[in-house]
């Protein structure tokens, strides 16, 4: 009788076992109570689900463990989310080893430190070795656990923000540690000290060869927040590195107070540029960065004076002309929208997706298609394949021609093919006749090959970690656009097409209706479409660009909303 009590409590694990899940949620009020029956634990029963890839408890404040079980009942788990509930001070006993999972969220927690047999896992072997993003935002930790790196050496993205951190471990910037690590977020904790080791990060240096149609996150830069920290300065090692494309620092006491205002107003790139040429509190080089500011300042003045007076006329004509306008169709203008449906299965493998329409592209003149560097399943230039096979023929070219090069690795879109290591199964884009135009993060498809006379082009970036990621990255898509049409009109670039692309688009060439920067004098222009991203229901998950989105277009692009 008392056993039937219990399997009555938890109708969501019979059902889960039933139908044989892959995902389970559980949240509610009826949640509290149940957990605080089985002694602030989660129940036994649900560590003998072995198919679960998705785990969520959420907004229980009686749930201070995972519970005993959890490694061994649950090895294909992909994701965990625990966010919002009550465990701490540490997690005993330890939740690795998990060789499978990918995402897993402590968020909004009562954790204060992650000591070894307390923590996320072993160090020797990797307790965590597939884990991509570690979410520890919200917590009380005061120091991170000094095997962090080997216990998961894959990880993407490490969110630390809202703790009591006064100091990183050195050994989480030991080179080579974390070589795919492009996001790090620890604003608003108690840091002192940012040591100079931390430019040992591999993301930070190595230049990205990544496709700029398909873009996979956490391979194309590095973000660094920590801002609201007590730090005094920043290390001026970071300069040197050409990977960090984006560095928060506000609300830091520093020493250098020409750098704390910087760091309130000014670009990333400016301030690296303060800090290589000597900056950070009184440098060999600071005499150089002060005159380079009064320089620019006194040549911004001459500008704005010649502006109001008039100026030269036919100067005034070629900075109109070099100007650059992103005009952005929001959807409720639109009247074709783009709409993009993702299913739940997408969840265990590649979650977050943002997409967009652009319009007025000029490919035509002399380079300009090859600067738009693009890897397009009938696959681009092969034949129709299965997901599996196709990537089976990859790996084999890959180590064909590692072998052929006598290299230690392989390069071009194969360097990818780690991404979908372990996935049962792979994600992909099908359009509306239900072709697949893509599959991220390797390659688009023949069907939508990017050619001389394209104008417009549909652009979506997945990511396995983070939406803020997805947008971000879109945002640099869009304006690394914006920058090449400029470079396009200025240049006046001469070129021909080739006899098939001629053949395929005769009579439609430079046509304003159908491309907006064509046939123009004055300003080029871009047409950004809004698209929506919902699920099989239709519920809104994001729409791109928002009004938060291409916010830091610079001064050449006027983003008209």
């Amino acid at each position: 009788m008392a056993a039937a009590a219990v399997s009555e409590a938890w109708p969501e694990l019979e059902l889960a076992e039933r139908e044989r899940r892959r995902e389970l949620l559980l949240t509610g009020p009826g949640l509290e109570e149940r957990v605080r029956a089985a002694g602030g634990q989660l129940p036994p029963r649900l560590f003998t689900l072995p198919l679960l890839h998705y785990l969520e408890v959420s907004g229980c404040g009686s749930l201070r463990a995972p519970g005993p079980g959890l490694a061994q009942g649950l090895p294909q788990l992909h994701s965990l989310v625990l966010r919002r509930n009550a465990l701490g001070p540490g997690l005993s006993p330890e939740l690795g080893p998990l060789p499978a999972l990918r995402v897993l969220d402590l968020s909004g927690n009562a954790l204060e430190a992650l000591p070894p047999g307390q923590g996320l896992g072993p160090a020797e072997p990797p307790g965590l070795p597939q884990l991509q993003s570690l979410n520890l935002s919200g917590n009380r930790l005061r120091e991170l656990p000094a095997d962090l790196a080997r216990c998961a050496p894959r990880l993407q993205s490490l969110n630390l923000t809202g703790n009591c951190l006064d100091s990183f471990p050195a050994e989480l910037f030991r080179p080579g540690a974390l070589p795919l690590l492009s996001e790090l977020a620890a604003a608003d904790n108690c840091l002192r000290e940012l040591s100079p080791d931390i430019a040992h990060l591999a993301s930070l240096k190595v230049v990205s060869e990544l496709p700029l149609i398909l873009l996979t996150t956490g391979l194309l830069h590095m973000t660094l927040d920590l801002s609201n920290n007590q730090l005094s300065e920043i290390p001026a090692e970071l300069a040197d590195c050409p990977k960090l494309k984006e560095i928060n620092f506000r609300g830091n006491k520093l020493r250098d107070k020409r750098l704390e205002k910087m760091v309130s107003g000014c670009q990333t790139r400016s301030i690296l540029e303060y800090l290589r040429v000597g900056g950070r509190g009184g440098g060999k080089g600071k005499g150089r960065a002060e005159g380079s500011e009064k320089e620019d300042s006194r040549k911004k003045r001459r500008e704005r004076k010649q502006r109001r007076e008039g100026g030269d006329g036919e100067e005034q004509d070629v900075g109109d002309a070099g100007r650059l306008l992103l005009r952005v169709l929001h959807v409720s203008e639109n009247p074709a929208p783009l709409t993009v449906r993702v299913s739940p299965e997408v969840r265990d493998v590649r979650p977050y997706i943002v997409g967009a329409v652009v319009r007025g592209m000029d490919l035509q003149p002399g380079n300009a298609l090859k600067r738009f560097l693009t890897s397009q399943i009938v696959p681009l230039g092969r034949k129709e394949a299965k997901a599996k096979e196709l990537v089976r023929q990859l790996q084999l070219e890959a180590e064909e021609q590692r072998k052929q090069k006598k290299r230690q690795s392989v390069s071009g879109l194969h360097r990818y093919l780690h991404l979908l290591d372990g996935n049962e199964n792979y994600p992909c884009l099908v359009d509306a006749d239900g072709d697949v135009i893509s599959f991220p993060p390797i390659t688009n498809s023949e069907k939508t090959k990017v050619k001389k006379t394209t104008s417009d082009l549909f652009l979506e970036v997945t990511s396995a970690t983070s939406l803020q990621i997805c947008k971000d990255v879109m945002d640099a898509l869009i304006l690394k656009m914006a920058e090449m049409n400029k470079y396009t009109l200025e240049n006046k670039e001469e070129g021909s097409l080739s006899d098939t692309e001629a053949d395929a688009v005769s009579g439609q060439l430079s046509d304003p209706r159908t491309n907006p920067s064509a046939g123009k004098d004055g300003p080029s222009l871009l047409v950004v479409e809004q698209v929506r991203v919902v699920d099989l229901e239709g519920s809104l998950k994001v729409v791109y660009p928002s009004k938060a989105d291409l916010a830091t277009a610079p001064p050449h692009v006027t983003v008209v909303r």
